[in-house]
């Protein structure tokens, strides 16, 4: 059903003010007005009506306020009811009103980030690499891209899906890129081999982290994470509150004691979805009890995560992957608050990784009392 009759009255009288002002009406207020109707009353318009609120839209964005544009976008970037086409047109705006829309709305489709991408400014495609859960053919497109600044914020989205294909791309790139060495070095989820191939380009640092996170395990080890991972695929110990087989406590023992026990291991099972592997490998590198490990790190909030990422020597540019797949594992969908992320900051930059671990023990045994 379209407008009624005094809606498409009160539209024509919106459209002759968006082209003269009179009584005062400003071009601001005009916008708003249009932009709100078009909001409530989107679902019911007919395609002559859509069109003539999009004119009337377009005409005004040139002399209206960026601030009204940009609250508007804001106002608009969570609303999963907001008119598509009125999405389009605040991501077709300046990057400063885009920005929010294309980052966070999630009216906008694969085809329209695709679209974007092709043909939008460089800045419209630095945001939609910074947008969350980008899949394949997105992050394919964008790997294709020579702006540093899109590269890059591709790289340090943590939630980005990067096919095997694009990180050799980005891998290469790195060669004359220097910026892109460390966030892809960084990325739980970069194949070993490539990282293996970064040593002969990047610097003596990154170097000492590629050998401490990717070395390639001896054969034994190789052969007793294959058969864990045989048993989670079989059953023996995916229920979350089962405690683990014994192949993988043996698995464990043997990566500490011969000094493979790692972050980068922790890493490497929790992408593969081995969360029991991962909840054991994490309590074991902490030296703490699995259980009670496992309540505080599942229900003490994201304080308790990031101090048990300190303690283990993760990074503070990869705590957002290891707090979402683990949740995810468990069937939990969290998003830190903004005070969330500022105790989550605190804790990286006040914390050592000793004190982190002072901390987090300390807690585990009050909580086992």
């Amino acid at each position: 059903m379209g407008l009624t009759a005094q809606d498409m009255s009160d539209m024509g009288r919106l459209a002759q003010l968006a082209i003269n002002p009179q009584n005062g009406a400003s071009r601001e207020e005009i916008y708003l007005a249009v932009a709100s109707l078009y909001r409530i009353q989107g679902a019911g318009l007919n395609e002559r009506e859509r069109e003539l609120m999009r004119e009337i839209l377009r005409r005004l964005t040139r002399d209206v306020e960026m601030a009204i544009r940009i609250a508007l976008a804001q106002r608009l970037a969570g609303d999963t009811n907001a008119p598509h086409d009125l999405i389009l047109l605040l991501v077709d705006d300046t990057i400063e009103v885009a920005r929010p829309l294309i980052q966070h709305s999630p009216l906008l489709t694969e085809t329209d980030v695709l679209r974007l991408i092709a043909n939008a400014s460089q800045a419209h495609v630095e945001a939609v690499a910074g947008r969350a859960h980008i899949d394949v053919p997105v992050t394919d497109a964008l790997a294709k891209s020579d702006a540093e600044p899109v590269l890059v914020a591709l790289v340090r989205n943590a939630t980005a899906k990067i096919s095997e294909k694009s990180y050799s791309t980005l891998v290469e790139k790195s060669r004359r890129i220097a910026s892109l060495q460390e966030p892809l070095i960084r990325r739980p989820d970069l194949p070993t081999a490539l990282a293996k191939s970064m040593c002969a380009w990047v610097s003596d640092a990154l170097k000492i982290y590629i050998e401490n996170n990717y070395a390639m395990a001896p054969k034994h080890i190789d052969d007793a994470l294959a058969a864990a991972t045989s048993s989670v695929l079989n059953g023996e110990f995916h229920a979350s509150h089962n405690p683990p087989a014994d192949s993988a406590n043996k698995l464990i023992e043997k990566l500490a004691t011969s000094g493979q026990l790692k972050a980068g291991f922790l890493m490497r099972v929790l992408s593969q979805g081995q969360i029991d592997l991962f909840d054991l490998a994490f309590a074991r590198l902490m030296d703490v009890d699995f259980n009670n490990f496992r309540r505080i790190f599942y229900q003490d909030g994201v304080g308790v995560v990031a101090l048990a990422c300190r303690a283990a020597g993760i990074d503070r540019s990869v705590f957002a992957t290891v707090f979402n797949l683990s949740r995810q594992a468990r069937g939990k969908t969290v998003a830190p608050s903004a005070e969330d992320l500022a105790e989550i900051d605190t804790i990286f930059s006040t914390f050592t990784k000793a004190t982190a671990l002072t901390k987090i023990k300390a807690m585990i045994g009050a909580k086992s009392l």
